[in-house]
């Protein structure tokens, strides 16, 4: 089994094994924690019963991994500098990963057992940064060169903005409704209140009209697979984590990776030198931007004005290359450095004003090639998180349909909103899952039956709305706190 992941030591063996059992089980609960969400509202107004919903939500979260590709699984990778996974000592690796892993389960299981719809993906990311800044500051180093801040920025900003679209799109959209249908049942809230044994014995609920029936079910279905494809995506992104820092001379580059991929990415590599060669004088502008202090730290191969000598090494280590096997594993390292240098400054002199649209086009398409053979999974690690994920929807949904169908607004959900709720999550999460950006299934789909609630003028739920928003405000700051000390305490016996 050893020999499978490329390792021979039996110590790194069982820590890589443990190491993933964590990120299995952290993805477990995300299935139980955040599919309450996909399935609350078809479950609250009976569109369908809450056992065939669930077992529908799992099955397509399934699907969601398995055809999600892996673009938000690297923005979770590389949160981390590479220099911090491949130089990390084996016993350090692992305290990382186990305390990023625990502060995250701890608090995903803390909140689904209070049934505050609080976000996964807020928890992960905090956590990763956590133990990135911890490391950072234990080496004395810069905090700066701990975490990837340039792409933690980024997917911050999507976190914060995914929700407030989410109030807006989905008020809006209930608001069209009403204007194209006034008076249509689709505006009645589900009559759970008429009998109190209605809350919990879901047979003695009247069935929505059969067109709202058919949207909520179809956009829970929409709702469910784009949350595989971006929170299953996540889980992939932690297990490349694992794998990169535990062995690097296998994971670093995608080894099944075929001559004319190779080729490929050398081809790139040779566009990008004309590319420079052409715009010389953009050169020092984006050094000049890179030396700000707010700027993200690079390592030093990295810099701009190393850029071209960069682009020569990693031509010179590619020539003749038809399998990156042939490689020795120190030149697969530095292949995967030179990759993502080249990457990143890409990304930076692509801002630039002074570059013309077409170049920029052009360094997009580049920067897609250059990127092939390092973001890539493997079959196995898709469909272990699949499962996982999948599995973990068959339960725990029950605490949080009840928050979200009718502790946020006075009034319960109507079917309405339901619908608008679900359609403006599932159009969010996939708009997002285009840009490989993760946001937080939680907090659109929760912040969009609040949005409904506001434009229906039922009013809120202040006490749900003010535990939401503290879970929403305090998961990310607690999990990196949790995080750090986590693993500042296992640094003390590693």
């Amino acid at each position: 089994m050893l020999e499978f992941f490329g390792i021979s030591s039996i110590w790194v063996g069982i820590s890589l094994v443990l190491a993933l059992a964590f990120v299995l089980a952290f993805e477990f609960i995300n299935g139980f924690h955040d599919t309450a969400n996909a399935v609350a509202t078809v479950i609250y107004t009976k569109a369908m019963s809450p056992y065939r919903a669930v077992m529908l939500s799992g099955v397509f979260n399934f699907l969601g991994v398995l055809l999600g590709g892996v673009g938000v699984a690297y923005a979770i990778v590389h949160l981390l500098p590479v220099e911090l996974l491949i130089n990390v000592d084996t016993g350090r690796g692992l305290a990382m990963v186990f305390s990023l892993l625990a502060a995250a389960i701890a608090w995903n299981l803390g909140t689904w057992y209070f049934g505050i719809p609080a976000s996964s993906s807020h928890t992960l990311i905090g956590s990763i940064l956590g133990v990135g800044a911890a490391n950072a500051l234990l080496n004395d180093l810069s905090i700066t060169h701990g975490v990837n801040w340039q792409k933690a920025l980024d997917i911050i900003l999507s976190l914060i903005l995914s929700p407030l679209a989410g109030f807006l799109i989905a008020g809006l959209l209930l608001l069209a409704l009403k204007r194209w249908r006034p008076v249509s049942k689709m505006h009645a809230v589900p009559k759970t209140h008429a009998m109190p044994e209605m809350r919990t014995d879901y047979k003695l609920r009247k069935k929505p009209p059969f067109w709202n029936r058919l949207v909520l079910v179809l956009s829970a279905i929409a709702v469910s697979f784009v949350h595989g494809s971006n929170d299953g995506q996540k889980g992939v992104g932690l297990i490349m984590l694992v794998l990169i820092g535990f062995v690097p001379a296998h994971y670093v580059l995608d080894l099944n990776a075929s001559p004319y991929q190779i080729e490929r990415t050398r081809d790139a590599a040779m566009h990008m030198r004309h590319f420079y060669q052409r715009n010389q004088d953009k050169l020092p502008i984006a050094a000049q931007a890179q030396s700000h202090p707010d700027a993200p730290a690079l390592p030093r191969h990295c810099e701009t004005a190393r850029t071209p000598e960069t682009v020569q090494n990693l031509i010179q280590n590619l020539k003749g290359v038809e399998r990156y096997a042939e490689l020795e594993a120190g030149q697969r390292v530095q292949v995967r450095r030179d990759l993502l240098c080249l990457d990143d400054m890409a990304s930076q002199i692509a801002k630039l004003p002074e570059l013309v649209p077409q170049e920029k086009a052009d360094l997009d398409r580049l920067r897609k090639d250059i990127t092939a053979t390092t973001e890539y999974a493997p079959t196995w690690v898709i469909f272990a998180i699949a499962m996982a994920l999948g599995l973990g929807t068959v339960v725990g949904w029950r605490r949080v349909v009840l928050t979200v169908g009718e502790r946020i607004g006075k009034q319960g959900m109507t079917y309405a909103q339901g619908m608008s709720a679900q359609i403006t999550a599932a159009l969010a999460i996939g708009a997002a899952n285009l840009y490989s950006l993760p946001v937080s299934t939680t907090h659109v789909l929760s912040s969009g039956v609040a949005g409904t609630m506001v434009a229906n003028r039922s009013g809120l739920q202040f006490s749900t709305i003010k535990a939401i928003l503290t879970a929403w405000v305090l998961t990310f700051p607690a999990a990196m706190l949790l995080a750090a000390m986590l693993f500042w305490l296992a640094s003390l016996v590693t």
